[in-house]
């Protein structure tokens, strides 16, 4: 029986698990938002997609508890993947925060007196 800190460690490496999968996705979407995609290319990723995630957490729960799935590591996957999906949110309203401020600043032009118009 695992000690209250090995516990606590697995929980830590599953909410890392869980955010790298989420980001993993995002990397994927964004992907898909530069290069458009046919519905069986999206499908046929997205089936990857899952192949793939399935196959690292099994392996992250086959290292970090011997294979035995435990509530806190299912429940530390979610909380790692909503809490990127946060922070991915954020970032993306600080960019477009950045973004636009640098674009009304660009568009403002100076005349030849050094007054901004």
């Amino acid at each position: 029986m695992p000690g209250i800190r090995e516990e606590f460690i697995v929980f830590v490496l599953a909410v890392l698990s869980g955010a790298i999968v989420r980001l993993v996705y995002k990397c994927i979407s964004s992907f898909r938002e530069i290069v458009r995609h046919s519905l069986a290319a999206i499908g046929a990723e997205d089936f990857l997609f899952w192949l793939g995630s399935a196959l690292y957490l099994f392996v992250q729960i086959y290292h970090t508890s011997d294979g035995s799935i435990r509530w806190y590591f299912i429940l530390g996957v979610v909380l790692g993947a909503v809490l990127a999906a946060f922070l991915i949110r954020q970032a993306e309203k600080i960019h477009k925060k950045m973004y636009a401020r640098s674009k009304k600043n660009s568009s403002k032009t100076i005349d030849k007196s050094g007054k901004k118009r």
